[in-house]
């Protein structure tokens, strides 16, 4: 017996799996747009610090370098700025959200980027990159102090993160105590013969501490930026407004470290690409994508891409610096990676014991609705 099935019944259907296709779509696109920014962030992030160690490399100064970028960023950030204040009846500015927007120029630019390229100086950007990898670890640190993210030490989750804290941090001090033996040779190893080793090593250990600064005020930048966004959600006004509280404080921090007027003069072709690359990538695209991100997905979520740069750091810098890859960089960013994927494997199981709870919790409610019927 043939059953016909009434048309109005089949376009209902239809109309159905469109909505749920459409439905699917979009959590696919809000799954993957936050991983594809942050991947992309990454390797311009690192393509950024191989440029700005080239222009050091040259004889620019790592204060005016980290100045210069910051105020011609700022600038191309002004008239999106002014668009949107005209566009949009945005919420008034308090005082308490200028203080924390100050703060966050003051951590997040002043200080992190100071620190960041002064130790980028003295190491290489594959000792920045590999220690970048701390940044989830503090991160999760710091997101427990301030109640962002739940810890039970007699949860088996909780004390895999604890785990991989405690190893990160010893990577991160193998990487920068021990250099150890180089792997290979490159073009520049005829120059390292020619320069003293005790002045290497002690060059080498002040860049891991002035990066290991740099990661603490990142990650402690992450949660301070997800409050303040929560607080005033309008990405636009507050990246525009601590990226010029930062330009600022980096300029008199400048002027007050910096006597010589020479240093503030571009000598070569290598050092404005750098600024302008670091400018329209580093301030105006990586701080809107960042703290976008952020607000979507929270600090862990953003600061678990550091481990990307690490291989990316690594060919960048043998390809166009000419690093030399040693041993301790390789033994300290191997324990470093196995510490911060052992949080992030702590934080994906309590993800889905969260999910099975919320299941089991449904579930009894959806049998009794049937045995009623």
């Amino acid at each position: 017996m043939l059953i016909k099935i009434p048309p109005f019944y089949t376009g209902f259907s239809f109309s159905l799996s469109l909505r749920e296709m459409g439905g699917a779509m979009k959590s696919f696109i809000e799954m993957a747009l936050p991983f594809a920014a942050m991947v992309m962030v990454e390797c311009g992030e690192v393509g950024m610090i191989t440029l700005g160690k080239a222009a050091m490399n040259s004889g620019l100064s790592n204060l005016v370098y980290v100045v210069y970028y910051n105020a011609l960023g700022t600038v191309l950030l002004l008239p999106n700025f002014i668009i949107h204040s005209c566009r949009n009846n945005r919420r008034p500015l308090t005082l308490s959200v200028l203080y924390k927007l100050f703060g966050l120029g003051l951590l997040g630019i002043c200080l992190l980027q100071v620190c960041a390229y002064a130790g980028i100086n003295y190491s290489s950007p594959t000792l920045a990159a590999a220690l970048g990898n701390l940044i989830p670890a503090f991160t999760f640190l710091f997101a427990i102090i301030f109640r962002m993210e739940k810890f039970d030490i007699r949860k088996p989750t909780s004390q895999a993160k604890a785990l991989g804290t405690i190893v990160a941090i010893t990577g991160a001090s193998v990487m920068t105590f021990y250099q150890g033996p180089p792997l290979f040779k490159t073009i520049l190893d005829s120059d390292l013969r020619k320069s003293p080793l005790l002045s290497q090593q002690s060059n080498w250990i002040l860049g891991g501490l002035l990066i290991t600064i740099t990661c603490v005020c990142s990650s402690s930048w992450n949660v301070f930026q997800t409050a303040t966004v929560k607080e005033y959600p309008d990405e636009v006004t507050v990246v525009f407004l601590f990226c010029c509280f930062g330009t600022i404080q980096c300029a008199i921090f400048t002027l007050i470290l910096e006597r010589n007027t020479d240093v503030w003069i571009l000598d070569t072709g290598s050092e404005l690409v750098s600024i302008v690359f670091a400018a329209v990538f580093g301030t105006a695209v990586r701080s809107t994508v960042i703290t976008w991100c952020l607000r979507k997905k929270g600090p862990v979520y953003v600061s678990m891409f550091k481990p990307i740069s690490m291989v990316i750091a690594v060919i960048m810098g043998i390809t166009f610096l000419g690093d030399v890859l040693r041993l301790g960089s390789v033994i300290g960013a191997v324990i470093i990676a196995v510490g911060v994927y052992t949080v992030l494997w702590g934080q994906s199981k309590e993800r889905e014991l969260a999910i099975d709870g919320v299941s089991s919790l449904e579930s009894p409610t959806e049998n009794t609705h049937l045995l009623r019927k």
